[in-house]
């Protein structure tokens, strides 16, 4: 298989994408890209410390609050953050890791891997879906 090809596989088998650090404030990346994500029939779940609601969907506080199975979470955090983002996404059972442009950490992904996880890093989940031609793209 080939890089690409992966990549249309995880868009494939995935129905719930869970984004740390999800933001309410629709400026923002961590809003843009995963409306746009929604918009493909993904079901997004905002995960920010700040509950509320992001996206017409209750934000939850941390990965062990979300309820129904994960199949990616789509992180939009610091680089030092990500290890810990990948324990708790291993804990909850999660299929992907998946870091956005400019995220990256051997760490993060060495702990994904460990737990069995599928990791991509530093790419934007939303314009790689394009860029595969499965979707419009972002605005």
């Amino acid at each position: 298989m080939t890089f690409g090809q992966d990549l249309r596989t995880i868009y494939e088998d995935t129905q719930t994408i869970a984004i740390i650090g999800a933001s309410p404030d629709p400026s923002k990346p961590s809003h843009t890209r995963p409306r746009y994500l929604q918009t493909q029939g993904y079901r997004i779940i905002p995960v920010t410390p700040r509950g509320g609601e992001v996206l017409g969907e209750p934000a939850h506080a941390s990965l062990s609050d979300v309820d129904v199975p994960i199949d990616v979470v789509n992180v939009f955090r610091p680089p030092e953050e990500v290890p810990d983002i990948a324990r708790q996404a291993a804990a909850v059972g999660a299929k992907v890791l998946w870091t956005q442009t400019g995220i990256e950490s051997e760490d993060g992904a060495e702990i994904a891997r460990a737990a069995g996880m599928t990791v991509v890093m530093g790419l934007c989940m939303a314009q790689t879906h394009a860029d595969l031609g499965l979707g419009p793209g972002p605005d």
